[in-house]
């Protein structure tokens, strides 16, 4: 069908949002030598000052042009017309007001609301825009620009911004030119008149943007505690209370964005989830999940500028998992929670932690990942370990450690992220709309590449079954010791969960995926000692994450682990071949389609779940059960209903006066099902240890506590053996 794209060209159709986008402009040369980051000015600037830094880059340039008159000398195109320079006078003292902040034209066919960021704090020198399509009473999102590196033209009157844009759709006048009016700073703001320009020179759409906010982007915060929480819910922290990096200032996690340009919003008062009818007050994954979906106010199924934050004591794995960013199903990157039980207290230390780990899980619901996994963003990026970051670990800082980290933390985002937050397209930031990570999906094999050299002293292995039927949950075993006999000091994350280590996998088609979770998690520091015969070990499902089924096709695999040392050290493991077999039964195809299914995935990673949106999931694994039961495979059926009937469920509700709706365990059912999942021998070893102490705790939960002393008593003999093996 055709229509009128928003910079003023008749074009057939629309393309996907970012089929027309090119790699990002800033991202630093390996060769080059890499600014710290702890660097950026703190001073608000002119835009004066930033036009003569750029006019200086632009004549100490060697390499390809950068204005947009260069361009167009270079293409032989006809320029936009400059406005007319004034005539000099002589220089009064006046404080002019900044242009930079956020623009938007009246509601028309299309409305369009722009960001300029050429002054004030640290301006990274980009326009932007997003286009909406108003038909009647709808509003619809059309799509996004940037202009990476404008030229700035500066006049006592007037600045005038110009440059060639990137679009998520093929526009016809990609030329933009954004004039800005200049004000005293005792005027009110001058609106923007942004004007597109076809290749040819001819002028497109034009839109008068009146000023709106210094912010660039808007967002609804809210804030829930759950009642156990002992310690106060963080307010503030003063920089100066310790060593660090950048100015001392009192922050909070409203004004930590807001130095970045983001307004966040508070919602009107702070819930309180009262959890005293729990037996167990610790959070499963599932349940924060399931929670959210049901409690959180602002939460709709379609992208929207809200998120919620949920302060709890403690997550079920224990002190050292400081927060998540647990909302990565459907509409992804909704919700996040931090867990006092490793943050709480009013000591300097602590605040500090709180600030940044409530800022960090915020972070990631922008869509912001871990400095050291920009890659696993598409398009790819650069890992940058080394950033002084709100989005990086202290702990895994490798220029010195914890120490060295906060020492130099200027309390910010680094350039690229903030790049992120005030211009990337509407969809790759706003909450709900592109998938975390918006993919993960690499061609580069350089995951599955030996290194050349390693003096780490560690070796990582990874094990797994050599064959697999299709749809048969895939868990691999990881186990890391010392490769020369050790003692060796590690970090002891090896769960691909924990957001530490990073599982390469090759498809049969030649694909190279990383394992992207569901959900992410952050933890704390700490250490373990491996030496050569007293590995860490754990298990991991890897078959179902953010890009869907990885085993999802007849055929062999390679997978690969990295461990990042203490010393930044990227330890690989070796290559695991892994075949999945075709189907040949009329019974294996049934199961595998029973076992494939989004809803089952998120069951499979969630060890069960009662949430309402996966009742599909469960209802196929129990039908897994009655039509399958003696087939190997329903023992993983067996496995996730067992082991979600012995826990308690807790579900944060909209109802205003209970709060949270608890389901008690159903021991009897869960100790059947976990007793023939544990007998069947289908699962790891580690696996096979929860389940057995699950199924210890439904025993004595029905009163049968010989038989829970037997299957603990199991357990212990197990674990012995494990350990006198070590000793020899």
């Amino acid at each position: 069908m055709n229509h009128m794209d928003p910079t003023g060209e008749s074009a057939q159709g629309s393309a996907p949002a970012g089929a027309y986008e090119a790699a990002s402009l800033d991202q630093p040369d390996p060769t080059a030598v890499e600014m710290a980051s702890g660097e950026a000015v703190d001073r608000e600037i002119s835009v004066e000052e930033t036009a003569q830094l750029l006019a200086e880059e632009a004549a100490n340039a060697t390499i390809g042009p950068s204005s947009l008159e260069a361009i167009a000398e270079e293409a032989q195109l006809p320029q936009p017309p400059l406005p007319e320079r004034p005539r000099p006078v002589l220089p009064i003292p006046r404080r002019m007001r900044s242009v930079s902040g956020r623009y938007r034209s009246p509601a028309a066919s299309y409305q369009l609301e722009l960001r300029v960021d050429v002054d004030r704090t640290r301006p990274m020198n980009r326009v932007s825009g997003d286009f909406y399509q108003i038909s009647g009473g709808t509003t619809s999102y059309f799509g996004s620009f940037v202009v990476h590196s404008p030229s700035i033209s500066v006049t006592p009157t007037t600045v005038t911004i110009r440059g060639l844009g990137q679009f998520t759709f093929p526009a016809g006048a990609p030329l933009v030119q954004v004039t800005i009016p200049r004000r005293l700073i005792l005027q009110p703001p001058a609106p923007a008149t942004v004007q597109f320009f076809r290749t040819s020179g001819a002028p497109g759409a034009s839109y008068q943007c009146p000023f709106e906010s210094v912010f660039f982007r808007t967002v609804r915060l809210e804030t829930d505690r759950v009642s156990d929480v002992t310690t106060p819910v963080f307010s503030s922290y003063n920089t100066g209370s310790l060593p660090s990096g950048g100015p001392p200032r009192t922050l909070s996690v409203v004004s930590a964005y807001a130095e970045a340009g983001i307004q966040m919003l508070p919602t009107a008062g702070t819930d309180v989830i009262n959890i005293a009818e729990a037996g167990d007050a610790r959070w499963s994954d599932a349940e924060l999940h399931a929670s959210m979906e049901r409690h959180f106010t602002l939460w709709r199924d379609l992208p929207q500028w809200a998120v919620w934050l949920l302060v709890a004591q403690l997550h079920e794995y224990g002190p050292g998992l400081l927060g998540i960013m647990f909302d990565q199903r459907g509409r992804q990157r909704q919700g996040c929670a931090v867990f006092h039980a490793g943050l709480g207290g009013v000591t300097p230390q602590q605040l500090r932690a709180q600030l940044f780990t409530y800022t960090h899980e915020l972070g990631h619901c922008f869509n912001l990942l871990h400095s050291w996994q920009k890659a696993l963003a598409t398009p790819p990026g650069v890992n940058r370990p080394n950033s002084l970051s709100w989005m990086n670990y202290p702990w895994r800082y490798p220029l010195g450690g914890e120490p060295a980290f906060w020492a130099a933390f200027p309390f910010q985002f680094d350039d690229g992220e903030l790049v992120h937050l005030r211009h990337a397209f509407r969809n790759h930031i706003v909450m709900g709309g592109n998938d975390f990570a918006v993919g993960a999906g690499l061609e580069d094999t350089a995951f599955l590449a030996s290194p050349v050299r390693d003096t780490s002293g560690l070796r990582l292995e990874i094990r797994a079954p050599k064959t697999v039927a299709l749809g048969e949950p895939v868990v691999v075993k990881l186990a890391l010791s010392a490769a020369d006999g050790g003692p060796r000091t590690v970090h002891p994350y090896l769960h691909p969960n924990l957001g530490v280590v990073q599982i390469a996998i090759r498809k049969p088609d030649g694909r190279v995926l990383v394992y992207d979770p569901i959900i992410d998690h952050c933890v704390g520091p700490a250490s373990a000692t491996v030496t050569a015969s007293e590995p860490i070990e754990d298990s991991a499902y890897i078959g179902y994450g953010c890009d869907g089924f990885y085993f999802d096709q007849a055929g062999t695999y390679q997978v690969r682990a990295i461990y990042p040392a203490l010393d930044g050290s990227q330890v690989a493991s070796n290559i695991l071949n892994l075949r999945v077999r075709h189907p040949v039964t009329a019974a294996e195809e049934e199961l595998a389609d029973l076992f494939f299914g989004e809803a089952q995935g998120m069951l499979l990673c969630l060890l069960g779940s009662d949430a309402e949106s996966l009742a599909g999931g469960t209802k196929a694994f129990e039908e897994v059960l009655a039509k399958h039961g003696k087939h190997p495979m329903a023992n993983y059926a067996r496995l996730i209903l067992g082991v979600n009937a012995a826990r308690e469920f807790k579900l944060v509700t909209p109802d205003t006066e209970s709060r949270l709706a608890v389901r008690k365990p159903k021991a009897e059912e869960s100790a059947q099902l976990l007793s023939a999942a544990i007998h069947s021998g289908l699962l790891d070893p580690i696996t096979q240890d929860m389940a057995a102490s699950r199924l210890a705790d439904c025993q004595a939960r029905l009163g049968d506590e010989k038989a829970a002393a037997e299957t603990r008593d199991k357990l212990m003999r197990k674990a012995a053996r494990k350990a006198a093996a070590a000793a020899r």
